[in-house]
């Protein structure tokens, strides 16, 4: 699996932020439920790392990914447990260089043209757009579409599901990031019909 591959599985890529490792496998459950095939567990936790473990061994039907990756050791411990995709807010050649030697998909960050220029001269055409909102949204994007063509992006921050469709609708974006599937409320309550329930809602975000 490439990058392309990963913004393919589905229009919405669930940024989760997980405070109890316990929540990993329900969450992760109950996503693929609602039919979100992928997850992206950020590691600004201390149970990241544990979690993306945990759902790799338990959650099969589901392609987990590490997030929030910034440094190469973190890259590599990812690995390790079993992700399949490392996501990082930015890249650094010596992040950038780490997170490609585990072999795995990469989604780099980016957020002005000359980041993107830079990723693009390492044959990396697949790149997460973050802070997305903050960073222009949907006018940058679409301005950024003009000179640098060959870039596909997963615009990740700010990211709703009211103004998800109007990223979604641009011709260089993939899929988007967002936390809404994943309220924190629903994951303290063990909510998880809930959160299966907006997994399914943004899954047809896509048609």
């Amino acid at each position: 699996m490439d990058a392309r591959d990963l913004m393919a599985l589905s229009p919405v890529i669930p940024v989760v932020v997980l405070p109890e490792v316990g929540q990993a496998v329900p969450v992760a459950r109950a996503l693929a439920a609602g039919g979100v095939g992928v997850i992206e567990v950020t590691l600004r936790t201390e149970a990241g790392l544990e979690s993306v473990r945990r759902i790799a061994a338990e959650v099969p039907e589901i392609v987990v990914g590490a997030g929030t990756v910034t440094t190469p050791e973190q890259a590599a411990a990812s690995a390790a447990a079993g992700a399949r995709f490392l996501v990082t807010p930015g890249s650094t050649p010596r992040l950038l260089n780490a997170a490609l030697d585990t072999g795995l998909a990469v989604l780099p960050g980016a957020a002005t043209l000359g980041e993107m220029m830079a990723l693009l001269e390492r044959g990396l055409d697949a790149m997460k757009f973050f802070p997305a909102v903050p960073a222009g949204g949907t006018a940058y994007l679409s301005a950024a579409h003009g000179p640098l063509p060959a870039a596909r992006f997963c615009p990740t921050g700010g990211i709703t599901p009211a103004n998800a469709p109007e990223f979604l609708a641009l011709p260089n974006v993939g899929c988007v990031g967002g936390s809404w599937l994943t309220p924190r409320d629903a994951l303290e309550a063990g909510d998880w019909d809930r959160v299966r329930d907006l997994a399914a809602a943004a899954s047809g975000l896509g048609g």
